[in-house]
């Protein structure tokens, strides 16, 4: 949490340097704006530009930037269970052959919260958000079992989320 403006560049400079393989490289101003929008994303723009030291404009554009270049959202965070999803689970998967195919089915899937490549125990893990155990049944066997490719699954069902957080801030 920055108390005092940021230095920031004049309004005729990039907010961020080019990126490196791909990857946008921040400077400290839109680092403190993505901060700032980690405690609450509905902070006014207003209030934004007096802590990093800009106008509510150049926030109001800086911030688009930010979200085109999918360096952030800005979204409505949902405890399941309130919203009519009584069951989530992680699933390892292991791949035969090329991952990728696999990772971008899953990735269209609409239950599929995440999905991650990752090395050790399993190719991809997942987290999945079902209605039910009959809906969750009904991913894991028809439709991510059946993907070619997949090997093996592995389920873990949530009991009880314990801790769920998106505030661990910029480097």
């Amino acid at each position: 949490m920055h108390s005092e403006p940021v230095a920031s560049r004049s309004a005729d400079q990039k907010d961020s340097r080019e990126p490196r393989n791909g990857t946008p490289q921040l400077d400290a101003v839109s680092l403190a704006i993505v901060e700032q929008l980690q405690e609450d994303g509905r902070r006014p723009y207003a209030a934004i530009g007096k802590a990093v030291g800009l106008s509510e404009a150049a926030v109001r554009q800086r911030v688009q930037k930010l979200l085109d270049q999918g360096v952030m959202q800005i979204v409505a965070v949902t405890d399941p269970l309130t919203v009519g999803f009584r069951r989530q689970a992680m699933l390892g998967i292991n791949v035969d052959g090329d991952l990728d195919p696999v990772a971008d089915a899953l990735t269209a899937m609409s239950e599929v919260e995440y999905i991650v490549i990752t090395a050790g125990s399993f190719d991809l893990m997942a987290e999945v958000v079902c209605e039910d155990d009959d809906h969750l049944l009904d991913v894991i066997n028809k439709r991510i079992r059946t993907l070619p490719g997949v090997r093996s699954t592995e389920s873990f069902v949530y009991l009880k989320l314990k801790k769920q957080t998106y505030m661990w801030g910029t480097r």
